[in-house]
């Protein structure tokens, strides 16, 4: 079984054990302008090395940031299919139990259907597929119903012709027989008024022929 490697030491530790070796007693003092120039090295190396952990530091920080965020949309976008699945689960339920206004119009039967309809209507292809054959008698049923609609309308409108011809028929039988109660109301009057002329006549004797 292979063992695992230490991790590496950090640079800034060496850099530190320098300026505390270059502190130390063991550090010869005889040169303190080489002291002083090799500690301001070190103590300069030591902040570059700060700057570069601090960059590091914000750059790591603004990667798990944006990591996090990624997560976060990512666990949102699953939420929202989660909901969204759930609502087509329950469309598709209500689809499923919904009763639909066909079932219940009175359609011609199957029998019928295929001697009314057109022939394309009722193939060999559309009896074999129920959809097909289902939307094919709603249309001719649609259809029907249009044609039979149109006649009502029709019959609808001969109706009111023949009615209209009635009346006006019977007008002209109202006026006729108008018409000949006056005629006779004035000939009974004109017969009433010979009569009494002529019995306000003195009757002559008329001699027999000899």
């Amino acid at each position: 079984m292979p063992v695992a490697s230490e991790p590496a030491e950090p640079p800034y530790v060496a850099v530190i054990d320098q300026l505390m070796r270059l502190a130390g007693p063991s550090t010869p003092s005889n040169d303190p302008a080489a002291i002083h120039i090799r500690a301001a090295a070190l103590t300069a190396r030591l902040k570059s090395l700060a700057r570069a952990a601090n960059s590091e530091t914000r750059q790591t920080k603004n990667l798990t940031a944006a990591a996090r965020h990624d997560m976060d949309q990512s666990h949102l976008g699953l939420q929202n299919l989660l909901y969204e699945k759930r609502h087509l689960e329950r469309e598709i339920e209500k689809c499923r139990q919904f009763a639909s206004v066909y079932q219940d119009i009175p359609l011609y039967t199957l029998d019928e259907f295929k001697v009314l309809a057109p022939p394309e209507a009722c193939s060999d292809d559309v009896l074999s597929d129920e959809h097909q054959l289902l939307l094919n008698r709603l249309s001719f049923e649609f259809v029907e119903r249009q044609r039979l609609d149109n006649m009502r309308k029709e019959l609808l409108v001969q109706k009111e012709e023949l009615l209209k011809e009635s009346k006006a028929k019977l007008n002209t039988m109202d006026n006729i027989k108008s018409q000949i109660e006056t005629l006779v109301k004035v000939a009974t009057d004109v017969q009433k008024k010979v009569d009494d002329l002529a019995q306000s006549i003195p009757a002559m004797d008329v001699e027999a022929p000899g």
